[in-house]
Protein backbone atom coordinates (compact mmCIF):
# COMPACT_ATOMS: atom_id res chain seq x y z
CA UNK A 1 0.00 0.00 0.00
CA UNK A 2 0.90 3.74 -0.74
CA UNK A 3 1.24 5.85 1.86
CA UNK A 4 1.66 9.58 2.30
CA UNK A 5 2.09 10.87 5.72
CA UNK A 6 1.67 14.77 5.55
CA UNK A 7 3.23 16.44 8.34
CA UNK A 8 6.58 15.16 10.09
CA UNK A 9 5.54 16.56 13.56
CA UNK A 10 4.39 13.87 16.47
CA UNK A 11 2.21 11.98 15.74
CA UNK A 12 3.47 12.00 12.00
CA UNK A 13 6.81 10.70 12.67
CA UNK A 14 5.84 8.06 14.80
CA UNK A 15 3.31 6.98 12.55
CA UNK A 16 5.77 6.88 9.85
CA UNK A 17 8.01 5.07 12.27
CA UNK A 18 5.30 2.35 13.05
CA UNK A 19 4.33 1.69 9.56
CA UNK A 20 8.21 1.75 7.74
CA UNK A 21 8.33 -1.65 9.74
CA UNK A 22 5.69 -3.26 7.38
CA UNK A 23 5.62 -3.81 3.55
CA UNK A 24 3.91 -0.50 2.73
CA UNK A 25 5.23 2.43 0.58
CA UNK A 26 5.79 5.33 3.12
CA UNK A 27 6.28 8.50 1.94
CA UNK A 28 6.69 11.26 4.46
CA UNK A 29 6.08 15.30 3.15
CA UNK A 30 7.31 18.54 5.52
CA UNK A 31 8.80 21.60 4.91
CA UNK A 32 11.57 20.92 7.55
CA UNK A 33 14.30 19.30 6.21
CA UNK A 34 16.38 18.30 8.96
CA UNK A 35 13.73 16.29 10.33
CA UNK A 36 13.06 14.57 7.26
CA UNK A 37 17.11 13.99 7.09
CA UNK A 38 16.76 11.99 9.88
CA UNK A 39 14.16 9.36 9.41
CA UNK A 40 15.18 8.79 5.95
CA UNK A 41 18.36 8.29 7.20
CA UNK A 42 17.27 5.64 10.11
CA UNK A 43 13.68 3.83 8.54
CA UNK A 44 12.71 2.27 5.41
CA UNK A 45 11.00 5.69 3.85
CA UNK A 46 10.91 8.31 1.65
CA UNK A 47 10.54 11.88 2.46
CA UNK A 48 9.89 15.12 0.21
CA UNK A 49 10.34 18.24 1.71
CA UNK A 50 7.81 20.94 0.99
CA UNK A 51 4.08 22.20 2.39
CA UNK A 52 1.35 20.17 2.76
CA UNK A 53 -0.96 22.22 0.68
CA UNK A 54 0.62 22.75 -2.26
CA UNK A 55 -0.54 21.06 -4.99
CA UNK A 56 2.91 20.65 -6.89
CA UNK A 57 4.17 19.76 -3.97
CA UNK A 58 1.58 17.17 -3.57
CA UNK A 59 2.05 16.20 -7.00
CA UNK A 60 6.01 15.42 -6.18
CA UNK A 61 5.12 13.27 -3.55
CA UNK A 62 2.91 11.32 -5.96
CA UNK A 63 -0.60 11.84 -4.28
CA UNK A 64 -2.18 11.01 -7.57
CA UNK A 65 -1.08 7.26 -6.56
CA UNK A 66 -1.92 6.66 -2.87
CA UNK A 67 -3.63 4.59 -1.50
CA UNK A 68 -3.90 5.90 1.72
CA UNK A 69 -3.44 9.92 2.38
CA UNK A 70 -2.91 11.20 5.88
CA UNK A 71 -2.74 14.61 7.06
CA UNK A 72 -1.22 15.03 10.56
CA UNK A 73 0.89 18.22 10.86
CA UNK A 74 -0.45 20.09 14.31
CA UNK A 75 -2.39 23.15 12.38
CA UNK A 76 -5.88 21.75 11.30
CA UNK A 77 -6.88 23.65 8.69
CA UNK A 78 -3.61 22.24 7.12
CA UNK A 79 -4.69 18.90 7.28
CA UNK A 80 -8.61 19.65 6.26
CA UNK A 81 -7.35 21.75 3.12
CA UNK A 82 -4.22 18.71 2.44
CA UNK A 83 -6.72 15.60 2.40
CA UNK A 84 -9.39 17.90 0.33
CA UNK A 85 -6.68 18.23 -2.54
CA UNK A 86 -5.22 14.42 -1.85
CA UNK A 87 -9.11 13.12 -2.29
CA UNK A 88 -9.30 15.79 -5.64
CA UNK A 89 -6.27 14.61 -6.85
CA UNK A 90 -6.55 11.03 -7.22
CA UNK A 91 -5.95 9.57 -3.61
CA UNK A 92 -8.36 6.36 -2.40
CA UNK A 93 -9.01 7.43 1.32
CA UNK A 94 -7.64 10.14 3.10
CA UNK A 95 -7.82 11.11 6.75
CA UNK A 96 -7.25 14.00 8.81
CA UNK A 97 -6.86 15.08 12.39
CA UNK A 98 -8.41 18.22 13.83
CA UNK A 99 -8.71 20.18 17.15
CA UNK A 100 -12.43 21.44 16.88
CA UNK A 101 -14.69 18.82 18.70
CA UNK A 102 -17.79 20.30 16.87
CA UNK A 103 -16.56 18.71 13.75
CA UNK A 104 -16.85 14.86 15.27
CA UNK A 105 -20.78 15.47 15.56
CA UNK A 106 -22.28 12.27 13.17
CA UNK A 107 -23.69 15.26 10.98
CA UNK A 108 -20.27 16.85 10.40
CA UNK A 109 -18.44 14.30 9.61
CA UNK A 110 -20.92 13.65 6.88
CA UNK A 111 -19.89 16.94 5.38
CA UNK A 112 -16.26 16.11 5.81
CA UNK A 113 -17.37 12.67 3.74
CA UNK A 114 -18.79 14.85 0.91
CA UNK A 115 -15.47 16.81 0.76
CA UNK A 116 -13.49 13.78 0.33
CA UNK A 117 -12.23 13.18 3.94
CA UNK A 118 -12.94 9.62 5.26
CA UNK A 119 -12.08 10.04 8.79
CA UNK A 120 -11.24 12.58 11.30
CA UNK A 121 -9.15 11.87 14.30
CA UNK A 122 -9.13 13.73 17.57
CA UNK A 123 -5.81 12.62 19.68
CA UNK A 124 -6.98 14.29 22.83
CA UNK A 125 -10.32 12.93 22.13
CA UNK A 126 -9.23 9.48 21.93
CA UNK A 127 -6.70 9.94 25.06
CA UNK A 128 -9.92 11.42 26.69
CA UNK A 129 -12.13 7.98 26.49
CA UNK A 130 -8.64 6.06 27.80
CA UNK A 131 -8.75 8.00 30.91
CA UNK A 132 -12.67 8.08 31.72
CA UNK A 133 -12.38 4.48 30.95
CA UNK A 134 -9.60 3.89 33.08
CA UNK A 135 -11.23 5.76 36.20
CA UNK A 136 -14.37 3.84 35.47
CA UNK A 137 -12.51 0.81 35.90
CA UNK A 138 -9.67 1.98 37.69
CA UNK A 139 -8.31 -1.51 38.76
CA UNK A 140 -7.30 -1.67 35.42
CA UNK A 141 -4.44 -0.49 32.96
CA UNK A 142 -6.37 -0.67 29.84
CA UNK A 143 -10.36 -1.18 29.32
CA UNK A 144 -11.65 -1.94 26.01
CA UNK A 145 -15.27 -3.10 25.10
CA UNK A 146 -16.18 -5.40 21.61
CA UNK A 147 -20.05 -4.28 20.48
CA UNK A 148 -21.00 -2.90 23.85
CA UNK A 149 -19.04 -4.69 26.31
CA UNK A 150 -20.23 -8.57 24.54
CA UNK A 151 -16.14 -9.05 24.61
CA UNK A 152 -14.08 -7.07 27.18
CA UNK A 153 -10.32 -6.27 26.71
CA UNK A 154 -8.29 -6.02 30.54
CA UNK A 155 -5.11 -5.40 30.57
CA UNK A 156 -3.66 -5.13 34.46
CA UNK A 157 -0.30 -5.78 36.68
CA UNK A 158 -0.38 -8.99 38.32
CA UNK A 159 0.89 -8.61 42.16
CA UNK A 160 1.87 -12.02 44.01
CA UNK A 161 -1.13 -11.95 45.35
CA UNK A 162 -2.99 -13.55 42.15
CA UNK A 163 -4.88 -16.57 42.35
CA UNK A 164 -3.20 -17.10 38.23
CA UNK A 165 0.92 -16.32 39.64
CA UNK A 166 2.94 -18.97 38.45
CA UNK A 167 0.50 -21.61 36.83
CA UNK A 168 0.99 -22.75 33.07
CA UNK A 169 -2.46 -21.27 31.40
CA UNK A 170 -3.43 -24.54 30.09
CA UNK A 171 -4.01 -25.44 33.38
CA UNK A 172 -5.95 -22.68 34.76
CA UNK A 173 -9.42 -23.11 35.72
CA UNK A 174 -12.05 -21.18 34.28
CA UNK A 175 -10.96 -21.05 30.66
CA UNK A 176 -14.04 -20.82 29.41
CA UNK A 177 -14.70 -17.69 30.80
CA UNK A 178 -11.65 -15.45 29.71
CA UNK A 179 -8.59 -15.87 27.70
CA UNK A 180 -4.52 -14.56 28.08
CA UNK A 181 -3.82 -13.38 24.84
CA UNK A 182 -0.31 -11.17 25.72
CA UNK A 183 2.13 -10.63 28.29
CA UNK A 184 4.47 -8.17 29.07
CA UNK A 185 7.32 -8.95 31.24
CA UNK A 186 10.11 -6.64 31.78
CA UNK A 187 10.92 -5.34 27.61
CA UNK A 188 9.58 -8.50 26.25
CA UNK A 189 5.73 -8.61 24.70
CA UNK A 190 4.76 -12.12 24.40
CA UNK A 191 1.86 -13.90 22.64
CA UNK A 192 1.02 -16.67 25.10
CA UNK A 193 0.61 -20.60 24.61
CA UNK A 194 -0.34 -23.44 26.85
CA UNK A 195 3.22 -23.94 28.42
CA UNK A 196 3.65 -19.98 29.51
CA UNK A 197 3.00 -18.90 33.15
CA UNK A 198 2.19 -15.49 34.76
CA UNK A 199 4.82 -14.29 36.75
CA UNK A 200 4.53 -11.14 39.83
CA UNK A 201 4.40 -8.15 38.29
CA UNK A 202 3.40 -8.98 34.67
CA UNK A 203 1.45 -6.99 32.41
CA UNK A 204 -1.53 -9.37 31.25
CA UNK A 205 -3.80 -8.95 28.80
CA UNK A 206 -7.32 -10.92 29.01
CA UNK A 207 -10.25 -11.31 27.04
CA UNK A 208 -13.61 -12.39 28.45
CA UNK A 209 -17.40 -12.32 28.28
CA UNK A 210 -19.91 -9.52 29.74
CA UNK A 211 -20.43 -12.23 32.56
CA UNK A 212 -17.08 -12.58 33.80
CA UNK A 213 -15.18 -9.28 34.40
CA UNK A 214 -15.42 -9.35 38.17
CA UNK A 215 -13.84 -13.65 38.01
CA UNK A 216 -11.21 -11.77 35.83
CA UNK A 217 -10.62 -9.03 38.68
CA UNK A 218 -11.08 -12.26 41.50
CA UNK A 219 -8.31 -14.02 39.25
CA UNK A 220 -5.58 -11.31 39.36
CA UNK A 221 -6.44 -10.42 42.70
CA UNK A 222 -7.73 -6.89 42.13
CA UNK A 223 -9.98 -4.83 43.82
CA UNK A 224 -12.54 -1.98 42.68
CA UNK A 225 -11.58 1.49 44.03
CA UNK A 226 -14.32 4.18 44.21
CA UNK A 227 -13.19 7.15 42.61
CA UNK A 228 -15.11 10.24 43.58
CA UNK A 229 -12.50 12.78 44.41
CA UNK A 230 -10.14 13.30 41.57
CA UNK A 231 -7.50 15.56 41.24
CA UNK A 232 -5.67 16.46 37.50
CA UNK A 233 -2.56 18.09 37.30
CA UNK A 234 -2.08 20.28 33.81
CA UNK A 235 -5.12 22.10 31.81
CA UNK A 236 -4.80 21.52 28.45
CA UNK A 237 -7.02 19.72 25.79
CA UNK A 238 -6.91 16.41 27.09
CA UNK A 239 -8.07 17.60 30.22
CA UNK A 240 -10.71 19.61 29.35
CA UNK A 241 -12.04 16.87 27.05
CA UNK A 242 -11.41 14.34 30.20
CA UNK A 243 -13.22 16.30 32.61
CA UNK A 244 -16.57 17.24 30.06
CA UNK A 245 -16.80 13.22 29.69
CA UNK A 246 -16.97 12.45 33.59
CA UNK A 247 -19.97 11.29 35.53
CA UNK A 248 -21.46 14.16 37.44
CA UNK A 249 -21.07 12.88 40.97
CA UNK A 250 -16.87 12.69 40.54
CA UNK A 251 -15.65 15.85 42.17
CA UNK A 252 -13.23 17.12 40.01
CA UNK A 253 -9.90 19.67 40.81
CA UNK A 254 -7.41 21.15 38.13
CA UNK A 255 -4.37 22.07 39.14
CA UNK A 256 -3.20 24.61 36.66
CA UNK A 257 -0.27 26.54 36.73
CA UNK A 258 -0.68 29.05 33.72
CA UNK A 259 -2.95 31.82 35.06
CA UNK A 260 -4.59 32.49 31.38
CA UNK A 261 -5.14 28.42 31.02
CA UNK A 262 -6.96 28.70 34.38
CA UNK A 263 -9.03 31.42 33.24
CA UNK A 264 -9.88 29.71 29.98
CA UNK A 265 -10.88 26.13 31.65
CA UNK A 266 -13.14 28.04 34.32
CA UNK A 267 -15.06 29.16 31.82
CA UNK A 268 -15.22 25.77 29.64
CA UNK A 269 -16.19 23.55 32.57
CA UNK A 270 -18.86 24.02 35.49
CA UNK A 271 -18.34 20.69 36.94
CA UNK A 272 -14.53 21.40 38.26
CA UNK A 273 -12.88 23.52 40.25
CA UNK A 274 -9.65 25.08 38.74
CA UNK A 275 -7.12 26.43 40.53
CA UNK A 276 -3.81 28.64 39.75
CA UNK A 277 -1.36 26.07 41.47
CA UNK A 278 2.12 24.90 40.35
CA UNK A 279 1.25 21.00 40.91
CA UNK A 280 4.86 19.92 41.13
CA UNK A 281 5.75 21.56 44.71
CA UNK A 282 4.65 18.85 46.98
CA UNK A 283 3.52 21.18 49.83
CA UNK A 284 0.94 22.76 47.63
CA UNK A 285 -0.39 19.36 46.61
CA UNK A 286 -0.31 18.50 50.05
CA UNK A 287 -2.25 22.01 50.47
CA UNK A 288 -5.23 21.32 48.11
CA UNK A 289 -5.80 17.68 49.79
CA UNK A 290 -4.22 14.94 47.62
CA UNK A 291 -4.10 12.93 50.52
CA UNK A 292 -7.83 13.17 50.22
CA UNK A 293 -8.25 12.39 46.69
CA UNK A 294 -9.27 8.58 45.19
CA UNK A 295 -6.91 9.12 41.76
CA UNK A 296 -4.71 11.35 40.56
CA UNK A 297 -4.01 11.94 36.77
CA UNK A 298 -0.80 14.67 35.21
CA UNK A 299 -1.51 15.67 32.08
CA UNK A 300 1.02 18.16 31.28
CA UNK A 301 3.27 18.71 28.31
CA UNK A 302 5.83 17.53 30.58
CA UNK A 303 6.28 13.74 30.69
CA UNK A 304 8.98 13.95 33.35
CA UNK A 305 6.82 16.11 35.74
CA UNK A 306 3.45 13.69 34.75
CA UNK A 307 5.72 10.84 35.80
CA UNK A 308 7.31 12.68 38.78
CA UNK A 309 3.88 13.59 40.01
CA UNK A 310 2.33 10.08 39.74
CA UNK A 311 5.42 9.13 41.83
CA UNK A 312 4.68 11.28 44.56
CA UNK A 313 0.76 10.29 44.37
CA UNK A 314 1.60 7.22 45.60
CA UNK A 315 3.70 8.49 48.34
CA UNK A 316 0.75 10.15 49.36
CA UNK A 317 -0.96 7.07 49.69
CA UNK A 318 -3.40 6.83 46.15
CA UNK A 319 -4.06 3.86 44.62
CA UNK A 320 -5.27 5.14 41.41
CA UNK A 321 -2.87 7.30 39.22
CA UNK A 322 -2.48 7.87 35.07
CA UNK A 323 0.23 10.03 33.59
CA UNK A 324 0.36 11.52 30.20
CA UNK A 325 3.51 9.93 28.82
CA UNK A 326 4.10 11.53 25.23
CA UNK A 327 8.02 10.95 25.11
CA UNK A 328 7.29 6.80 23.72
CA UNK A 329 11.26 6.44 25.17
CA UNK A 330 10.14 6.84 28.92
CA UNK A 331 7.35 4.26 29.10
CA UNK A 332 9.30 1.35 30.09
CA UNK A 333 10.77 3.62 32.63
CA UNK A 334 7.16 4.48 33.83
CA UNK A 335 6.29 0.80 34.00
CA UNK A 336 9.08 0.02 35.91
CA UNK A 337 8.29 2.93 38.39
CA UNK A 338 4.59 1.53 38.84
CA UNK A 339 2.79 4.86 38.45
CA UNK A 340 -0.31 3.50 36.80
CA UNK A 341 -1.97 3.81 33.74
CA UNK A 342 0.34 4.80 31.01
CA UNK A 343 -1.20 7.38 28.57
CA UNK A 344 0.44 8.19 24.87
CA UNK A 345 -1.84 10.41 22.50
CA UNK A 346 0.68 9.30 19.73
CA UNK A 347 0.08 5.80 20.03
CA UNK A 348 -3.52 5.84 20.77
CA UNK A 349 -3.76 7.99 17.13
CA UNK A 350 -1.07 5.53 15.32
CA UNK A 351 -3.95 2.19 16.31
CA UNK A 352 -6.70 4.60 15.16
CA UNK A 353 -5.02 5.17 11.47
CA UNK A 354 -4.06 1.45 11.24
CA UNK A 355 -7.23 0.33 10.56
CA UNK A 356 -7.03 1.99 7.03
CA UNK A 357 -4.03 -0.02 6.29
CA UNK A 358 -5.73 -3.42 5.93
CA UNK A 359 -7.57 -4.59 2.80
CA UNK A 360 -9.87 -6.85 5.71
CA UNK A 361 -13.00 -6.08 6.66
CA UNK A 362 -11.80 -4.15 10.11
CA UNK A 363 -13.77 -2.51 12.27
CA UNK A 364 -11.59 -1.60 15.28
CA UNK A 365 -7.70 -1.21 15.54
CA UNK A 366 -5.77 -0.26 19.25
CA UNK A 367 -2.67 -0.24 20.29
CA UNK A 368 -1.84 -1.88 23.54
CA UNK A 369 0.11 0.95 25.66
CA UNK A 370 2.07 -1.15 27.14
CA UNK A 371 2.87 -4.38 25.30
CA UNK A 372 3.96 -3.63 21.21
CA UNK A 373 0.56 -5.40 19.96
CA UNK A 374 -2.37 -4.48 18.73
CA UNK A 375 -5.80 -5.65 19.25
CA UNK A 376 -8.13 -6.02 16.11
CA UNK A 377 -11.66 -6.29 15.52
CA UNK A 378 -12.70 -7.30 12.14
CA UNK A 379 -14.92 -9.76 10.19
CA UNK A 380 -13.80 -12.89 7.45
CA UNK A 381 -14.96 -11.96 4.04
CA UNK A 382 -16.32 -14.85 2.07
CA UNK A 383 -14.07 -17.84 1.41
CA UNK A 384 -11.46 -16.64 3.53
CA UNK A 385 -8.89 -18.81 5.01
CA UNK A 386 -9.54 -18.28 8.76
CA UNK A 387 -13.06 -19.92 7.28
CA UNK A 388 -11.59 -22.84 6.40
CA UNK A 389 -11.51 -25.22 9.06
CA UNK A 390 -11.54 -25.21 12.97
CA UNK A 391 -8.95 -22.83 14.97
CA UNK A 392 -6.62 -26.04 15.79
CA UNK A 393 -6.85 -27.31 12.20
CA UNK A 394 -5.22 -23.61 10.64
CA UNK A 395 -1.59 -22.67 10.00
CA UNK A 396 -1.30 -19.55 11.97
CA UNK A 397 1.48 -17.58 12.90
CA UNK A 398 2.53 -17.90 16.40
CA UNK A 399 2.74 -14.34 17.03
CA UNK A 400 -0.99 -14.27 15.79
CA UNK A 401 -4.37 -14.70 18.33
CA UNK A 402 -7.47 -15.08 18.00
CA UNK A 403 -8.97 -14.11 21.36
CA UNK A 404 -12.82 -14.14 20.90
CA UNK A 405 -15.40 -13.93 18.21
CA UNK A 406 -19.14 -12.09 18.56
CA UNK A 407 -21.67 -13.75 16.07
CA UNK A 408 -25.34 -12.39 15.98
CA UNK A 409 -24.52 -10.53 19.05
CA UNK A 410 -23.53 -12.69 21.29
CA UNK A 411 -19.94 -12.84 22.42
CA UNK A 412 -17.85 -16.38 23.75
CA UNK A 413 -14.05 -17.06 24.06
CA UNK A 414 -12.26 -18.71 21.19
CA UNK A 415 -10.60 -22.11 21.92
CA UNK A 416 -8.69 -24.24 19.20
CA UNK A 417 -12.22 -26.01 18.12
CA UNK A 418 -13.88 -22.78 17.87
CA UNK A 419 -14.93 -22.85 13.93
CA UNK A 420 -15.03 -18.92 12.63
CA UNK A 421 -18.24 -17.97 10.04
CA UNK A 422 -17.93 -15.39 7.39
CA UNK A 423 -19.99 -12.57 9.34
CA UNK A 424 -18.65 -12.79 12.19
CA UNK A 425 -16.89 -10.32 14.73
CA UNK A 426 -13.72 -11.75 15.21
CA UNK A 427 -10.98 -10.29 17.92
CA UNK A 428 -7.17 -11.10 16.97
CA UNK A 429 -4.32 -9.80 19.13
CA UNK A 430 -0.86 -9.50 17.18
CA UNK A 431 2.72 -8.17 17.46
CA UNK A 432 3.05 -5.26 15.60
CA UNK A 433 4.86 -6.35 13.45
CA UNK A 434 2.83 -9.02 12.19
CA UNK A 435 0.42 -6.87 11.63
CA UNK A 436 -0.13 -7.22 7.73
CA UNK A 437 -0.27 -10.67 7.71
CA UNK A 438 -3.81 -10.37 8.85
CA UNK A 439 -4.66 -9.54 5.61
CA UNK A 440 -4.15 -13.10 4.57
CA UNK A 441 -6.09 -15.11 6.79
CA UNK A 442 -9.32 -12.63 6.52
CA UNK A 443 -9.45 -11.60 2.61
Amino acid sequence: MKIIIAGAGEVGTHLAKMLSRENHDIILLDDDREKLQKLETNYDLLTVEGRTTSIKDLEEADVPSADLFIGVTPHESLNITSCILAHSMGAKKTVARINNYEYLKPENQARFRSLGIDSLIYPEVLAAKEIVNSLRMNWVRQWMEFNEGELTLIGMKVRSNAPIINQQLKNLTHSESYRIVAIRRDLETIIPKGDDEIRANDIVYFITTRDSVSDVREQAGKEVIQVKDLMIMGGGNITERTVLSLPDDIHVKVLEKVRTKTSELSNKMDNALVLQVDATDLDMLREEGIENADAFVALTDNSEANILACISAKRFGLRKTISEVENIDYIPLAENLDIGTVINKKLIAASYIYQYTLDADVRNVKGLTHVDAQVVELTPKENAYITKSEIKNLKIPRDIFIGGVIRNGKGFIANGNTQICEGDDVIVFCLSSSFHKLDKLFN
